[in-house]
């Protein structure tokens, strides 16, 4: 087993549908997190091919400039979902509940998740099937920063070092044969240090973790 009982625990154990049953029309990370995400998936996704963006929200950090068959996003806030322009279809479903995609195998060229992947309890599950759901060759990148509701990530990720969060997440992916081996990207903030230190302006990390099916 990846990670026992009790790292998988959340600090808030209530429906996860009572605490996204209402709107957050906002960023969760920095315009220069969001900026090297973008130019992350501008250099990986390919045109005209089928996207799953998992976890997603009112907007997925797509390159404006580039046309997909088709997007399919996931949530758990409808109200969200509806106002994502990238989005051709979207599905609500609480992946720590029901850990099966209603999906066909095969189906899409990649899979997206942005700063979202410390709240899975059974990540290795869901790393099962995006893998499933994947074309041969097809890419899943897993994007994150420090930042989080603290309440609902999981305690190995709670608890964690950001270093610790990037093997973790490394480890979600090697517990699913048929992934190449997973590539890191680490980049500090590129909000000048002194800037931080005085308080004028914070700075999120960029993390991605990424891997191809074999």
């Amino acid at each position: 087993m990846l990670l026992p009982s009790k790292q998988r625990s959340k600090l808030d154990e209530t429906d996860d549908t009572e605490f996204y049953s209402f709107p957050r029309f906002v960023t969760h990370v920095d315009e220069s997190f969001i900026d090297q995400l973008t130019s992350l998936y501008r250099e990986k996704l390919q045109p005209n091919t089928r996207i799953l963006d998992l976890m997603s929200s009112w907007v997925s950090h797509l390159p404006e400039e580039i046309e997909f068959a088709h997007v399919e996003g996931h949530g758990m806030n409808a109200e969200e979902l509806a106002k994502n322009p990238r989005l051709n279809h979207y599905f609500v479903q609480n992946l720590n509940i029901d850990l099966k995609l209603p999906l066909p195998d095969a189906d899409f060229a990649a899979a997206l998740i942005a700063v979202s992947v410390q709240y899975l309890q059974y990540p290795e599950a869901v790393f099962a099937e995006v893998y499933r759901v994947l074309k041969p060759g097809g890419i899943f990148i897993v994007s994150f920063s420090n930042r989080m509701f603290y309440q609902k990530a999981i305690a190995a990720w709670r608890d964690g070092t950001e270093t610790s969060r990037v093997e973790l997440v490394k480890q979600y992916f090697q517990s699913v044969p048929g992934f190449s081996e997973p590539e890191i990207i680490a980049r500090q903030s590129s909000v000048p240090v002194l800037l931080q230190m005085l308080g004028l302006v914070s700075g999120d990390p960029f993390y991605a973790v990424l891997a191809n099916k074999l």
